[in-house]
Order: structure tokens, then sequence, then C-alpha cells
């Protein structure tokens, strides 16, 4: 089940990422990061330290893109139409 859910995930991720529309692409964080857990337990689970870091890394990545593609577009949305 891990397995499979890293591999759906991942790829789902990396294939939205590179899609040409952005309303489409910016959904790549969201899936990402939903993998993460998937991610983060099988490399504990197995102590694969080295891979448990570079997930990590990928998770504040992946919250990164909820930031600049989610997160603050609707802040600057809501700051226009308060003004």
């Amino acid at each position: 089940m891990e397995q499979a859910a890293i591999a759906i995930l991942g790829a789902a991720a990396a294939w939205l990422s590179q899609d040409g529309r952005p309303r489409w692409a910016r959904w790549a964080c969201i899936v990402g990061l939903v993998g993460q857990p998937f991610w983060l337990a099988a490399t504990w689970r197995a102590g694969q330290w080295g891979m448990l870091v570079v997930s990590l890394v990928f998770t504040a990545a992946w919250l990164r893109g909820i930031w600049s593609l989610w997160i603050a577009p609707a802040r600057a949305r809501a700051a226009g139409a308060a003004s």
C-alpha cells in the first residue's frame, strides 16, 4: 500500500508540475505533499536516514509551493478586495 501510494502520488505530482496550464500545475504541490507521509513513514521504518532527510527537504519544497501558489495569491486577492 505504502509503495503504491508513493509511486502514484509521486508520478502524479511530477506529471502535474510539467503541465503548461498554471491552474493544473499548481496542484503538483498538493499532490506531492499528500504523498510525503508515505515517504516519511517508509524511510523511517527502513532506517534509511539519508532518504528521510531527502524526504524532509521535499516536504519543505512542497510546502513552499503551497505558500507561493495558493496562500500568497489568495492573500494578495484578499488585500486587493479590501482596498
